[in-house]
């Protein structure tokens, strides 16, 4: 039972914070809530930064998780601008760095990932940008509109989702765009290369220049500003900006000071936690971007660096807190949009794991589903591009862990309830 006067400190007001100071209140809970971020801007949804807000077809106001007046209506304590400077478990409290000390109860700990840093001469180049936050976003939508107006070039330095997403934005602005990839294709190591060949193509029908298998050695500039990038297969690429997208690293540097258990997962370490998002400490939970914990579903480790794991792992995190028996198992799901492409993303289909892919539908014409099927024919994951209200549909066949016959999965008159 948990007592009406403790306190639960929630650090890091992004999604997956926001929603567990929300489910902390509609369960019931009348103790205090402390949400701390690092950030002076209240907790925002990160998507739109690379979609929507980027490409200036979503209002600023629509980022946000809640309305101004909210946390205050809900007494949700907010510390922002304030990061978490020290975790001390012994005495149950975290450092903030203004010297404000604040005693818990109940930690969650929902720090995020942070960009992975590029380290190659010329990176601190005022035209070099990475994107995470919302004046990231704020500074890139401004750099993009200019190289749109006067036909520049925009260097992207990775081909994951960030930078895919960032190109097809760049596009829109009428601004060129050069992607420069170690990997054979895009999302390589996300969705393999038969997808992976697709999105290439995608991007290279809408003007996208791709100089695959190589990696970015230095950028050279001028009075502050990019004007090339070099790559160590001798070539030099013209651009008036770069933009660093190489993945993230979750950023887990106060759990580790204080002593926490760290695990490796699929896609890097994270705090360990598990099925219900507790950590070795039994007053300190995780989740979002920083959580590696034990998925019942797949019986490994994951670390889901999606919008989706941190809008429901808040509050799964929450419930724990407040003593309830809690087994996050969902399946882990993301979405994207580039141009006039929508797609979803469902399961998890590690390099290696999977035998084959099967496609259903007409990926001419960009409609149709893939399959990513393990060895034994279970379906691993499914994407559905162009296609909606199947998500639901390729979950279940996930979660089923049943063999099918991928003739039948292949078949777009087999009704997906029907496999």
């Amino acid at each position: 039972m948990v007592d009406a006067h403790e306190t639960h400190v929630i650090v890091g007001a992004g999604l997956a914070g926001a929603k567990a100071a929300e489910t902390l209140r509609a369960e019931g809970f009348t103790g205090r809530v402390i949400l701390v971020g690092e950030e002076r801007e209240p907790p925002y949804e990160r998507p739109g930064l690379s979609k929507g807000y980027l490409a200036a077809n979503t209002p600023r106001a629509d980022l946000f998780v809640h309305d101004s007046h909210w946390y205050a209506a809900q007494e949700v304590e907010m510390r922002l601008g304030s990061p978490v400077t020290l975790l001390d478990r012994a005495a149950r409290a975290v450092h903030l760095g203004d010297g404000t000390v604040l005693g818990y109860d109940r930690l969650l700990l929902a720090t995020g990932s942070a960009p992975r840093r590029l380290d190659v001469p010329g990176v601190d180049l005022g035209g070099v940008h990475y994107l995470r936050k919302l004046s990231e976003s704020e500074r890139l939508r401004a750099t993009l509109q200019t190289l749109g107006r006067e036909n520049g070039r925009l260097l992207i330095i990775g081909a994951g989702w960030i930078g895919l997403e960032v190109a097809a934005a760049a596009r829109g602005y009428g601004a060129e765009v050069t992607v420069v990839e170690p990997q054979p294709t895009p999302l390589y190591g996300a969705l393999g290369p038969e997808l992976g060949s697709f999105f290439a193509q995608l991007h290279q029908d809408r003007g996208v220049q791709f100089h695959f298998g190589a990696s970015v050695t230095g950028i050279e500039g001028e009075d502050g500003m990019v004007l090339a990038a070099h790559t160590d297969d001798g070539d030099e690429h013209p651009a008036h900006a770069v933009l660093v997208g190489i993945g993230a690293a979750p950023q887990t540097a106060l759990a580790e000071a204080a002593g926490l258990a760290i695990a490796e997962a699929a896609d890097g370490a994270g705090i360990a936690v598990d099925a219900s998002l507790r950590s070795s400490d039994p007053a300190v939970f995780a989740a979002g971007d920083v959580a590696s914990a034990e998925h019942p579903l797949f019986g490994r480790r994951l670390r889901v660096e999606h919008w989706a794991n941190a809008l429901n792992g808040g509050p799964a995190a929450a419930r724990a807190m407040l003593g309830q028996e809690v087994v996050y198992d969902r399946v882990p799901y993301f979405f994207s949009d580039q141009y006039d492409l929508g797609m979803e993303y469902s399961g998890f289909a590690a390099p290696g794991s999977y035998d084959h892919v099967v496609v259903r539908g007409d990926a001419g014409k960009r409609e149709f589903i893939a399959f990513w099927q393990g060895p034994d024919n279970r379906v691993l994951a499914g994407m559905n591009v162009n296609v909606w209200d199947v998500a639901g549909s390729i979950q279940q066949l996930i979660r089923s862990a049943r063999p099918i016959d991928p003739d039948r999965l292949a078949d777009p008159g087999t009704p997906l309830a029907d496999l």
